[in-house]
């Protein structure tokens, strides 16, 4: 089992090594892969040094497997290229998602659809993968009709020079901004770049894949997303109007069944879902689960998750799990 990891030596590059190394994924040979400038560069692997490659190395290797982390740019250059040549490609980026031709997925929800022929695999956004998960059992059981989602969400999403903007900014020293303003101490309502209906991109992303992923267009989202000066995490607080009404045990019990979510909830204790709690977890948490009472069968919750884990490496490295497993590569 040949697996290639390209972006690998940037932020989700790097926790997708871990998450490999951590869950003994059954590789033989690993491809370390990143762009011309970082090719030669040594890392290390389980305790063995690899040296990294560039990227038309990687597609001649061939691998069984090359999970992309390196942008769309790169993913929409190179993934087809990986793919004529046989290798089963899971892409990070937005570059595929949307595309009807390839399948978007979060293992826990449609792993089914997958067969041999997918060769291109999107893996949805982070902030994507969280909702959905909590979603999925709420939404099998009442049917949604309607969701205002709004996100608050950490610097790590952005990449590494946000988050040493916000290093910079805790420790005075002045630096490069990745942000059109200070970050620290402050909130942005601007997670990628605007788009001409006023809202941006991020929010669209969270408005269009859980429908994709969830195979229904018949419930809608409206959301917006805030970067805030937190280290790693996003949260996102959700009001979802049901079709049918619900029990609130029964919402409690439907997702602690969902594999990958665990509920936290209980204000007596002070328990709810934080991003310091979900650091270097790969569960969704949910929290203050609660009715909304202006309106009939809708519900608010607070959905929690490490959004460079589950967000994005522990989701792409269970999707190439289950390729494995199902002998699909």
């Amino acid at each position: 089992m040949k697996v290639a990891v390209i972006g690998a030596t940037g932020m989700v590059g790097d926790v997708m090594l871990k998450v490999l190394a951590e869950r003994n994924f059954p590789l033989t040979e690993l491809l370390l892969v990143a762009s011309e400038r970082s090719v030669g560069k040594k890392m290390t692997f389980k305790g063995k040094e690899h040296t990294v490659i560039g990227l038309a190395d990687a597609v001649a290797a061939r691998p069984h497997i090359a999970i992309f982390s390196a942008g769309g740019d790169t993913s929409l250059e190179w993934a087809p290229k990986f793919a004529e040549a046989g290798t089963t490609v899971v892409d990070n980026s937005s570059a595929w998602r949307m595309d009807p031709t390839k399948k978007l997925v979060v293992p826990e929800i449609n792993a089914h659809e997958l067969t041999s022929e997918d060769k291109i695999i999107a893996n949805p956004n982070c902030s994507t993968i969280q909702l959905v998960m909590a979603l999925h059992p709420l939404h099998k059981k009442y049917k949604m009709k309607r969701v205002v989602v709004s996100t608050y969400q950490s610097v790590s999403g952005t990449g590494v020079k946000a988050v040493k903007q916000l290093e910079n900014e805790i420790a005075g020293v002045p630096g490069e901004m990745a942000y059109p303003y200070p970050i620290g101490r402050n909130a942005l309502p601007h997670c990628d770049v605007f788009m001409e209906n006023g809202y941006t991109k991020e929010e669209m992303k969270l408005a269009r894949e859980p429908q994709k992923i969830l195979d229904d267009r018949t419930f809608s989202i409206s959301a917006t997303a805030v970067r805030i000066p937190t280290a790693g995490g996003h949260s996102e607080s959700v009001n979802v109007e049901f079709e049918n009404d619900f029990e609130l045990n029964e919402v409690r019990r439907l997702l602690n069944e969902m594999p990958g979510v665990t509920v936290q909830d209980n204000p007596d204790t002070n328990t709810y879902p934080m991003p310091i709690y979900a650091h270097e977890k790969d569960e969704v948490f949910v929290g203050r689960i609660r009715r909304d009472e202006t309106q009939r069968n809708t519900l608010n919750m607070w959905i929690v998750a490490d959004n460079l884990r589950k967000g994005a490496a522990t989701n792409a490295v269970q999707i190439s799990e289950y390729l494995v497993e199902k002998g699909l590569v």
